[in-house]
């Protein structure tokens, strides 16, 4: 059997969630015995979104094998429950780089360089590149921004050249709009959907099925009017309607028969029925939790949620775990300091100081620690978090007053936070951090080790300062460990205080790896922590 091709396009406006119908697609098909991944394609001209600013573009999640990727390859990792890679996520710029330095090598033979073809066919073969491993039924391909947009043009284009290439039972275009509700007319309006699919119609791209975004129930007779107007046949307009959790989307899509249509385009007869039962296990407890705790999320970029996506869905995985409801309090911390930091923590359960870079706010994340630390509040510290964890405990504990990070103070004569010698001599910031995964070995004993229960773990990385080992003798007989190195290079990866009912800090980012049905570890530990807290205050 061939492998067979769905490409999800957006329109009306972004943020509908393409991303989330990608995903709850992939995983009913996954959920039926077929073997499926998810790519995304992003119109930016950036290489990758390594460079990016999180109020540009979200949180940059990272892959095992050291890919910056958009988010939405987190949320594919999180319904599927298998990792991604950098052929998962590829933009206009990377196509651009290849072709450059393709015709910089004279593969063109002289040729003028153009978008079509030359551009569309490496869109084109990248889009192909998965499905022609063998190691795939089903391909989704999620095209980032909406129809209309100029950025998009040479993807549409070649979805539509792929329609005419690849025999129509092995490829299926799907479009998401938006029908919005008009209160003051109080009723859906399918107009915006019409226009939208026309666009696509006439870049020649032709939907089979249109999924429309509501967060009213779209009845049968709007229902077959898109379907008249948008040439599409009756019954494959389908309506995704607001939930009220993400996880719930692929059962409504299931109810919508999503994957049924998918399945009859592609002529797979012989498929067996979904299995939900992990799905619905952690939604019965995600829906009906038995306690409920306050944590805060002490960052800079607060004011975009998607910044912390990978954070917020670990603490609903872990949530769910704990069967406790948690409540995420964003705290920004540039506007945190001594005068107000006990009435914005005093009220939390539980302390996270999120990952970062640069120096706006890092005052305002060591304030916050040295709350958690002498308050006896659980504490956790991501990456930045568990590098000012330790700029605070030097400072405050071991009496180094000028305690700093290279990062923000490279002359600083007290550089408890350094530049790791790898990083010393690189000039390029885009793809050139620590990246991906790397092991790590936990000393016994340790609070890592009672969360792992292991001594050796694999986690992914995104940094270039780490912890200064000429400090570390220092750190240890003052109380703060090192349970977590490097085993090849002797990186320091977790600290801890044992004397702490819960102060952990990691230089890692566990949260890409936390799943609903395999929640991340010191998630879950914190969350428990934060419930221990909580009762014995009362």
């Amino acid at each position: 059997m061939s492998t067979k091709y769905v490409f999800v396009t957006g329109g009306v406006a972004s943020s509908l969630g393409k991303g989330i119908i990608a995903a709850s697609l992939a995983k009913l098909l996954q959920a039926r015995g077929l073997r499926v991944t998810i790519q995304k394609f992003d119109p930016y001209i950036n290489i990758d979104p390594g460079t990016l600013n999180p109020y540009e573009h979200g949180e940059c999640y990272v892959t095992d094998d050291g890919a910056e990727t958009d988010l939405d390859l987190g949320h594919y990792e999180r319904f599927l429950g298998v990792k991604t890679s950098k052929a998962n996520n590829v933009t206009t710029g990377r196509i651009y780089h290849t072709v450059i330095t393709k015709e910089r090598e004279g593969a063109y033979l002289g040729k003028t360089v153009q978008i079509v073809p030359h551009i569309t066919d490496e869109i084109k073969r990248r889009m192909l590149l998965l499905g022609k491993s063998g190691n795939y039924d089903v391909v989704v391909t999620e095209v980032g921004g909406t129809v209309g947009d100029m950025e998009s043009q040479p993807f549409i284009e070649a979805i539509r050249q792929l329609q005419w290439e690849l025999p129509d039972e092995d490829l299926i275009s799907i479009h998401l709009t938006l029908v919005p509700y008009l209160r003051a007319a109080k009723e859906l309006k399918t107009k915006p959907t019409q226009h939208s699919v026309q666009m696509l119609q006439q870049a020649g791209v032709h939907p089979d099925i249109i999924v429309c975004r509501t967060e009213k129930v779209l009845p049968e007779d709007l229902r077959r009017k898109v379907a008249l107007f948008c040439n599409v046949k009756p019954g494959h307009v389908i309506q995704s309607i607001d939930a009220p959790s993400i996880y719930q989307v692929p059962l409504n899509m299931e109810e919508e028969k999503l994957d049924q249509m998918v399945l009859n385009h592609f002529g797979m007869k012989e498929v067996p029925e979904p299995d939900f039962t992990k799905l619905e296990q952690f939604l019965e407890k995600l829906q009906n939790p038995k306690s409920e705790v306050d944590i805060a999320l002490v960052g800079k970029y607060v004011e975009l949620q998607d910044a912390y996506k990978s954070i917020l869905e670990s603490f609903v995985h872990a949530g769910a775990a704990n069967e406790c409801k948690v409540n995420v309090h964003t705290i920004h911390s540039e506007y945190l300091d001594e005068e107000n930091v006990a009435e914005k923590l005093a009220p939390m359960d539980a302390v996270l100081v999120a990952p970062g870079f640069g120096e706006r706010g890092l005052e305002g994340k060591i304030t916050a620690i040295r709350y958690a630390r002498e308050n006896k509040v659980p504490f956790f510290g991501i990456c930045l978090g568990m590098q000012m964890c330790v700029i605070e405990f030097a400072r405050n504990v071991l009496g180094i007053a000028d305690a700093a990070s290279a990062e923000v103070a490279p002359n600083s004569a007290n550089p408890v936070i350094d530049l790791m010698d790898d990083q010393k001599s690189t000039t390029i910031k885009g793809g050139t951090m620590r990246l991906g995964a790397y092991g790590c070995h936990i000393e016994k004993g340790s609070l890592a080790y009672r969360i792992y229960g292991c001594e050796e773990i694999s986690e992914r990385h995104r940094h270039r300062y780490e912890f200064n080992s000429r400090y570390l003798e220092q750190m240890e007989a003052a109380g703060m460990k090192a349970s977590g190195r490097n085993p090849e290079t002797g990186l320091v990866e977790i600290v801890e205080i044992p004397s702490h009912p819960f102060f952990i800090g990691v230089q890692f980012h566990p949260e890409y790896k936390s799943r609903p049905e395999m929640p991340q570890p010191i998630f879950c530990a914190f969350v428990k922590a934060a419930i221990e807290f909580k009762a014995n205050r009362k």
